[in-house]
């Protein structure tokens, strides 16, 4: 990639091994059987995409995150590395400091969907806020239908960089994409007023009603971008979340498509804001 050129970052990708009694899944995340370090940037590789920010994938490994480590370990210029934390955790705020002093982390992830940190209470969930705070971590928020619950936490920790996972839209794991995917999209735009908080336009590709390039998702899309501005915004993948429904490439050349965006504007959605967001670029292993 030439120094002046914006890298191209898929904003959260998942690698995983298969199963085996040494690293036993917790459970079945809908994908290949294998995602490993060598497919993932092989797949990369073949699409033109410089790096991409790999989030520890919680269905199968929960809150270890020594597998991301790994590939990390190998691939240290592609993977800038997110991992879940534990709101119910005495020790979290420990934890989040030594991993924040990990070479290659890039942020931290808030499971709010599900119910998964209902348990935490406002307790728990500040707690890991409050870390996050001290180390200057961005905090990636899984929060499904629960736009709501993000915006308090928004107003109450102002300071911290929270990251929408997923734009909060239940997305499917399996064809045919709902009928009503894009119906929670006014709750997303009302987090727009919070300057604290971006939103990945990840998995978008799953809502479309439509064949490849999916052009029926750039309305909804659109009004994401008008409603945060451009720059609180990045694309990306949720490979491998995505693998029933769209290939790798073509959820990368839905957004190469056409002149829906600008080749600037492009630029800055596919890596450039991702690249500012979370303070790293490929090719950049501390």
């Amino acid at each position: 990639m030439p120094e002046d050129q914006t890298p191209i970052i898929d904003a959260q990708v998942h690698a995983y091994e298969a199963d085996h009694p040494d690293r036993p899944w917790a459970a079945v995340l809908t994908g290949p059987p294998s995602a490993n370090g060598e497919e993932m940037v092989a797949a990369m590789d073949a699409v033109g995409v410089d790096g991409a920010i790999l989030v520890s994938a919680y269905t199968m490994y929960r809150y270890d995150p020594s597998f991301a480590l790994e590939v990390h370990a190998k691939y240290p210029d592609r993977f800038g590395l997110v991992t879940p934390f534990d709101t119910a955790d005495p020790a979290v705020g420990e934890k989040v400091a030594d991993w924040a002093a990990k070479n290659g982390t890039v942020g931290i992830r808030m499971l709010l969907a599900h119910g998964i940190s209902d348990e935490a209470g406002e307790a728990g969930i500040a707690r890991l806020l409050c870390a996050a705070t001290r180390h200057d971590i961005p905090v990636n928020v899984y929060c499904t239908q629960r736009h709501e619950q993000v915006a308090d936490i928004a107003a109450q920790f102002p300071d911290i960089s929270l990251v929408v996972d997923h734009m909060g839209l239940v997305q499917p794991f399996h064809p045919p994409s709902p009928t009503d995917g894009w119906t929670e999209l006014p709750k997303l735009l009302e987090l727009a007023k919070y300057d604290n908080v971006s939103v990945k336009i990840t998995g978008a590709a799953t809502l479309s009603h439509e064949l490849f390039p999916f052009a029926d998702i750039r309305d909804p899309l659109g009004r994401i971008l008008d409603g945060f501005g451009l720059e609180r915004c990045m694309w990306g993948t949720d490979w491998t979340r995505a693998v029933k429904l769209l290939s790798y490439e073509q959820g990368v050349e839905a957004f190469r498509q056409d002149n829906w965006l600008s080749d600037s504007d492009r630029a800055a959605l596919m890596g450039g804001n991702a690249q500012r967001i979370y303070g790293w670029s490929p090719g950049a292993s501390a």
